[in-house]
């Protein structure tokens, strides 16, 4: 399941663009909606730790899991340069989030970036939702974003080129999509090259990510087998109603 080797370490430059801001505030703004009480947070597949860290600034206590140490390794050094109240809020341990055991129960679970889209088999979306309903208090919530399959199928992905830079280095990455339907999976290969700026190496190499696309009757069938209720589906971001142009789509579902 672990697909961030290498790729770990240019994570953060790769999705420097990304709205972190943006989807924390409207990450919050679901979570006042639906467990307005919710205080302290799980988060399934933190990565880098930056939705956390952003959570943490607005009072959230969030525990972060994630399967690549390389990932949570970044997460941790981050902690050093946040002012202390907020790094106190944060914790992060490795682990599988298909199998993950807490201590602790919370008001909210989270699950962001496609995360839930990594979960490419039939069992693995089962283990999750198990291991959320483990975790939550009565009347908790799980919020989690993934690819929606009408928009996959009726505007299927194509081959991306994205070029970033800092300081030190030169980042290009080639995203080769392949779609596998009759698994709702694509298949995309990514080839990625690093130059060193003072020494002009180049290092390259190279991962594939499985993703799945999922439909509602899905996630329904999911919710009635471990007792969740369906709260919300629209657009990430927008609160649109989805259709076969929304590529990402958000789910809030409760016990």
């Amino acid at each position: 399941m672990n697909v961030f080797g290498s790729y770990a370490q240019y994570y953060d430059l790769l999705y420097r663009d990304k709205d972190y801001d943006g989807e924390a505030r409207f990450t919050n703004k679901l979570i006042q909606k639906y467990a307005p009480n919710a205080k302290h947070l799980l988060e399934l597949g933190c990565g880098t730790g930056i939705h956390a860290e952003k959570l943490a600034a607005k009072g959230y206590t969030v525990h972060g899991i994630d399967i690549s140490a390389e990932m949570l390794k970044r997460a941790e050094d981050r902690l050093r340069y946040l002012p202390k109240n907020e790094s106190e809020k944060l914790s992060f341990s490795c682990g599988d989030i298909r199998q993950f055991r807490h201590r602790d129960s919370f008001n909210a679970v989270i699950s962001l970036f496609h995360v839930m889209s990594y979960q490419t088999k039939n069992s693995d979306l089962a283990a999750v939702f198990n291991a959320v309903k483990q975790h939550l208090h009565p009347k908790g919530i799980f919020i989690f974003d993934c690819w929606y399959g009408p928009a996959v199928l009726s505007d299927p992905p194509v081959v991306r080129v994205k070029r970033l830079e800092d300081k030190k280095i030169e980042v290009i990455r080639i995203a080769e999509p392949k779609m596998s339907p009759n698994n709702n999976r694509v298949d995309v290969h990514y080839q990625v090259f690093v130059k060193n700026k003072s020494t002009g190496e180049v290092e390259i190499f190279e991962e594939t990510h499985r993703m799945r696309y999922l439909f509602m009757p899905e996630i329904i069938n999911l919710c009635e087998v471990f007792g969740f209720f369906m709260l919300d589906f629209r657009e990430w971001l927008t609160n649109n109603p989805p259709g076969l142009d929304t590529w990402g789509v958000y789910f809030v579902v409760g016990l």
